[in-house]
C-alpha cells in the first residue's frame, strides 16, 4: 500500500499522558516490511506538509471538520455477554446465575459462537474500539470463533478460555485438569499470530480451586509473555465469598499473588476495594487494574478510587465490561468515569481533566497492558490503529463543539454528549 496523508485535526498524547492537539494537522500512515500499517510521523500540517506529501505515490486524504484520535483500547470486556447487555439483576452474584452463567452454556457450540463473535467486533469497530483484552467462556470453541474474527479483519485482539473448575453450574464449569491443558493449547495456537494475543483467564478466584489456580500460575510462568485477566474486589458479597474460601490470604487480590498470578501483564478488572497493601502490590508486581465505571454502577459495586490510586502509582485504564457494563461505546465509559470521580472525591474536589479521560481510555490503557509505543497512540512507530471523529454528528454537537474554546472543552463535550454516532470511520492498522 501506498503512503498515505491524512489532514485534519489530530490528537495524540506525549509519553507523560498530556494530550498533544492539531486543529490542522498531518497524520503519515506507511507498511512495513511486514506489510503492518504504521505511523511514520504526526504533527502540524505546516510543518510536516513539505516532507510527506511529496513522497513518490503518497495519496492525500483531506477530512475537513473531522478529528483524527487513536483507536480506543478496551481493558475488559466479554464478548459472550454481548446478548446480556442490559439484562435487570439485583446484583453481581444474582446477575451471574440468573443471566451470564446459562447464556455462556450455548458456547460450546463453534456456530453459536461465530455468530456472536462476528457481531462483537462489527460493535467494537463501530464504537471505535480498535484493541480489547476479552474473556471467552470455558468453552476452547469460544476462543477459537473470537480470535478467527479477529484475525480476519486485521484486528488486535486478546482473549482467552475462562477457567472454572467449580461454584459454577453445569454447562460452564470445565474440569481441572483438562481445563489447564486446553489453556497451554491455545496458547500455543493463538498467541502472537498475527497481532493475537492470549490471556489465561481464571474467571474470578470463587470459581477456580486452588489446583486450578496453581495450575494457571505455573502457566503464566511458563508464558511470560501472555496476558493474565480475571477479576478482583468488586464486590462486597463477592469479598466475604472469597474470604471463607481462602482464609490463608491477606486479601482477595493476595489470593492471585499467591498463585504466582500476579506480573507484567496481568489485568484484574474492578478493584474497587483496595486497602494500602494492596495497591502497592499492583505497583511492585507491574500489575494493571481495569476500571469499569458503567458496570460499577449498574450492579451499584463501588466506586474505583482515582486518588489511591495515583498515590500509589499503579497502571490502570478504562473499560466497558459489557455485558455488565452498559454500553460499548468508549464515550459512555468516559462519560461514567467523569461522573464516578467527582462522586468518589467530591470532598477532595477531584475533577478528571478530558485529556485524561481519553487518555485512559488509549494510550494509558496500552500502557497498562503492556503495549505502550505500539496502540492506543499516533507517535512515530504505533500501530496505525484510529479513528476518524465527526464533532458535528448531532445538532447538539454541532452546536457545542463550534463553540469550544480550548482543547478541554472540546473533548469534554464529546465525552458528555457523545455516543457511537460521533465514530465516522474507524481504520485498523492490518485490514484485510
Amino acid at each position: 500500500m501506498p503512503t498515505q496523508i491524512y489532514r485534519s485535526a489530530l490528537l495524540r498524547f506525549a509519553d507523560d499522558g498530556s494530550p498533544l492537539y492539531d486543529s490542522d494537522g498531518l497524520l503519515a500512515v506507511a507498511p512495513d516490511a511486514h506489510g503492518q500499517q504504521r505511523v511514520l510521523a504526526a504533527g502540524s500540517w505546516q510543518a510536516l506538509q513539505a516532507q510527506f506529501v511529496g513522497l513518490p505515490g503518497a495519496q492525500v486524504v483531506h477530512l475537513p471538520g473531522k478529528l483524527l484520535a487513536p483507536g480506543f483500547v478496551d481493558m475488559h470486556i466479554h464478548y459472550p455477554q454481548t446478548d446480556v447487555i442490559g439484562a435487570p439483576a439485583d446484583g453481581l452474584l444474582p446477575w451471574l446465575e440468573h443471566y451470564t452463567f446459562p447464556h455462556e452454556a450455548r458456547f460450546h457450540d463453534r456456530a453459536y459462537a461465530d455468530g456472536v463473535a462476528e457481531f462483537f467486533i462489527d460493535e467494537l469497530l463501530r464504537n471505535g474500539v480498535t484493541t480489547a483484552l476479552t474473556f471467552a467462556t470455558s468453552h476452547p470453541a469460544s476462543v477459537d470463533a473470537i480470535l478467527t474474527a479477529a484475525q480476519q479483519r486485521g484486528m488486535r485482539m486478546i482473549a482467552g478460555k475462562v477457567l472454572q473448575d467449580r461454584h459454577s453450574p453445569d454447562g460452564v464449569r470445565d474440569d481441572t485438569e483438562q481445563g489447564l491443558i486446553d489453556t497451554d493449547t491455545l496458547i500455543q495456537r493463538w498467541h502472537g499470530v498475527d497481532r493475537l494475543g492470549y490471556a489465561i483467564t481464571p474467571r474470578f478466584a470463587p470459581t477456580s480451586s486452588e489446583a486450578q489456580l496453581r495450575g494457571a500460575g505455573a502457566l503464566a510462568a511458563q508464558y511470560p509473555d501472555v496476558w493474565v485477566h480475571s477479576h478482583a474486589s468488586e464486590n462486597l458479597d463477592e469479598i466475604r465469598w472469597v474470604r471463607e474460601l481462602y482464609p490463608q490470604a491477606r486479601s482477595y487480590l493476595d489470593v492471585y499473588h499467591g498463585f504466582g498470578l500476579m506480573r507484567e501483564r496481568a489485568v484484574y478488572a474492578h478493584c474497587i476495594w483496595l486497602d494500602a497493601a494492596d495497591r502497592a502490590l499492583l505497583r511492585e508486581t507491574g500489575t494493571a487494574a481495569a476500571i469499569s465505571p458503567t458496570s460499577n454502577l449498574f450492579l451499584s459495586s463501588g466506586y474505583f478510587d482515582y486518588l489511591q490510586a495515583d498515590a500509589a502509582g499503579f497502571r490502570y485504564g478504562l473499560a466497558s465490561d459489557v455485558g455488565g457494563g452498559m454500553s460499548f461505546s468508549p464515550f459512555r465509559t468516559m462519560q461514567a468515569a467523569y461522573v464516578v470521580g467527582r462522586e468518589q472525591h467530591s470532598k477532595q474536589g477531584l475533577s478528571l481533566k478530558p485529556g485524561q479521560l481519553w487518555w485512559q481510555h488509549t494510550a494509558g490503557a496500552a500502557r497498562a497492558l503492556g503495549l505502550e509505543g505500539v496502540i492506543g497512540n499516533l507517535q512515530r512507530g504505533c500501530e496505525a490503529d484510529f479513528v476518524v471523529i465527526n464533532p458535528a454528528c448531532t445538532p447538539l454537537l454541532a452546536r457545542k463543539t463550534q463553540q469550544a474554546a480550548s482543547l478541554d472543552e472540546l473533548l469534554f463535550a464529546m465525552i458528555v454528549l457523545g455516543d457511537d454516532r460521533l465514530i465516522e470511520q474507524t481504520i485498523v492498522s492490518q485490514a484485510k
